[in-house]
């Protein structure tokens, strides 16, 4: 028997501190019922420990006897649960091997003490307990493992309102005050991993007759080279627009409560006798749900232009492109996650260009942070860890009344 007091040992003492962790620190209620659950297992593992030394020591008493077939049995439930979870979604091979090693002893535990035991009392109430507990396991890990990571997604909202322009007192510049709000009505908080908002000046170049349809195809051909999309006219002349203003509205690294908000108020100023006819307003911001991971701070940026190397698909267009690389920690939404997969980071990019300012972000492991990874994979971790990007824009002003009252 001493082969089944050390699967159950094994098997008692890590899953007994997992649940212990997750129960106290886990970022989700069902982790918070997976810690109590994972904690009453180790619990019964202990008792079933006492049970074996018992039977080993006394002999085959029925009722300590099937105390300890309960535990062995709860002992492989367990270690099963865990080979499925540690295949799934690990990356140490070290840890799948392992609770496979423990689902074969353990099943080799439960052979050894049913063969063991004289007679089963009350069987049907003991196929019955062992029934309840593996319904209750088994929807416990199909919620936590299939259900909520594909459940339907949440986004809070960007409302950009700009506000009124007005003279300066030497009537030689105007101001226009823009407010920008992230408004979460959803019941999770975000982490704020970048935010960027720019304003471009356009033209508005007209023509005095129907414009040819080559004209109009050229137009949709500019399309795919900027982040501004001009309407198709047949008399404006498309115009790409030029940047006037930039810049973060919330720091990264901070969050959003659930039903919560943030504003920001920024000014964008320009002289009376600007050339632009229009300006247009784009906010964009990157977040992760904070019931997915939890994120570190930040430290201190890098820059392109001091030597911070750049990952491969940064490098197009280098020399038009600046970039402001940070990146911080992630810690797994629970304990079993933490231990069984490598460390991540998020690393985020901001790209200067002359359209404004591209954010990027990328969650990898520590040292791939430059990887070109497949979109498949992508998307993967973007589902993981309840990545969102939420852009608003363009909201267009018209000049022609402000410009007039110089």
């Amino acid at each position: 028997m001493a082969g089944v007091l050390l699967v159950l040992l094994l098997t008692a003492l890590p899953v007994g501190w997992c649940g212990l962790q997750d129960f106290s620190a886990a970022l989700t209620f069902p982790g918070c019922v997976t810690g109590a659950a994972l904690m009453l297992a180790a619990l019964t593992m202990f008792v079933g420990f006492a049970a074996v030394v018992d039977c080993w020591i006394r002999g085959p008493i029925s009722n300590f006897g099937l105390i300890a077939l309960i535990s062995t049995g709860v002992a492989l439930l367990t270690n099963t649960l865990l080979l499925l979870q540690t295949w799934k979604d690990g990356d140490r091979v070290r840890y799948p091997v392992l609770f496979g090693l423990l689902m074969l002893g353990s099943l080799w535990a439960v052979v050894l003490v049913w063969r063991r035991l004289d007679e089963i009392p009350t069987p049907k109430r003991v196929a019955a307990a062992l029934i309840v507990s593996t319904i209750v396991a088994v929807a416990n890990f199909s919620y936590q493992s299939l259900y909520q990571p594909y459940r339907r997604g949440v986004e809070p909202l960007v409302h950009l309102s700009v506000g009124k322009a007005v003279l300066s007192g030497d009537r030689k510049a105007f101001s226009v005050p823009v407010d920008i709000k992230l408004v979460n009505h959803s019941d999770v908080g975000f982490y704020v991993l970048g935010t960027e908002f720019h304003a471009m000046g356009e033209y508005v170049p007209l023509s005095k007759t129907d414009r040819a349809r080559g004209k109009w195809r050229y137009d949709a051909e500019q399309w795919v080279k900027y982040r501004e999309k001009h309407p198709l006219s047949r008399r404006e002349v498309y115009q790409p627009g030029e940047l006037v203003a930039a810049q973060p509205w919330i720091p990264a690294g901070h969050w959003v409560e659930a039903s919560n908000e943030s504003l920001t108020r920024t000014v964008i100023q320009l002289p009376i006798d600007t050339p632009y006819d229009h300006l247009a307003f784009y906010a964009t911001v990157s977040l992760a749900r904070k019931d997915r991971l939890n994120l570190g701070a930040f430290g201190r940026p890098g820059y392109s232009w001091q030597g911070v190397e750049l990952p491969q698909w940064m490098k197009r267009g280098e020399k038009e492109y600046d970039t402001i690389v940070q990146s911080a920690e992630v810690q797994e939404n629970n304990t079993i996650d933490e231990y069984t997969r490598e460390p991540r980071r998020v690393t985020t990019y901001w790209r200067f260009g002359l359209h404004g300012v591209e954010v990027s972000e990328v969650i990898a492991r520590k040292g791939e942070e430059g990887r070109t990874f497949p979109e498949r994979t992508n998307r993967e971790v973007r589902d993981r860890y309840g990545l969102v990007d939420v852009l608003v824009g363009p909201i267009e002003q018209t000049l022609w009344d402000i410009k007039s009252r110089r």
